[in-house]
């Protein structure tokens, strides 16, 4: 995906965990951080406790989503999906992307990966890895400072 691309259907998913939404239910509202993971992906599980406290800290400001893009067939069993959910605290919804649907629709190839998209659904700002969530904050910041200037 490109900046300023407009955030794409939230169609495809094999199964929703922890509740379902649609684009419609996020643009508009408020704006949005989606993130990709995958249970077999060490820098994730890293990350997690950090996107858990982003998503906490920002819970009025900001829609966050989990995307699970499988990386082999291990990371396709839903149940093990849940237990490393559940594990980790990923209480937001996550789309379980089994057939990478919606990861061809971001043209996204990473996990960790975060995308950030303002209030009009369109894309602000991508990063891949396991580390920057002071830049991932920052740029959630700005996104939600213009949206301040402009009520």
């Amino acid at each position: 995906m490109k900046l300023r691309e407009q955030m794409p259907e939230l169609a495809g998913a094999t199964e929703w965990l922890n509740g379902q939404v649609t684009k419609e239910d996020l643009v508009g509202e408020k704006p949005t951080l989606i993130h990709f993971w995958s249970i077999s992906c060490h820098l994730c599980k890293e990350a997690m406790p950090q996107v858990n406290q982003f998503r906490d800290e920002y819970k009025e400001k900001l829609n966050v989503i989990a995307v699970h893009m499988p990386r082999s067939e291990d990371d396709l069993n839903l149940e093990e999906i849940k237990k490393v959910a559940a594990e980790h605290g990923i209480t937001q919804p996550i789309f379980v992307d089994s057939e990478h649907k919606l990861t061809e629709a971001f043209e996204n190839q990473y996990v960790p990966a975060y995308y950030v998209f303002d209030r009009e659904g369109k894309l602000r700002h991508f990063q891949a890895g396991g580390s920057g969530m002071k830049m991932l904050e920052k740029r959630v910041n700005r996104v939600l400072d213009e949206l301040e200037k402009t009520e």
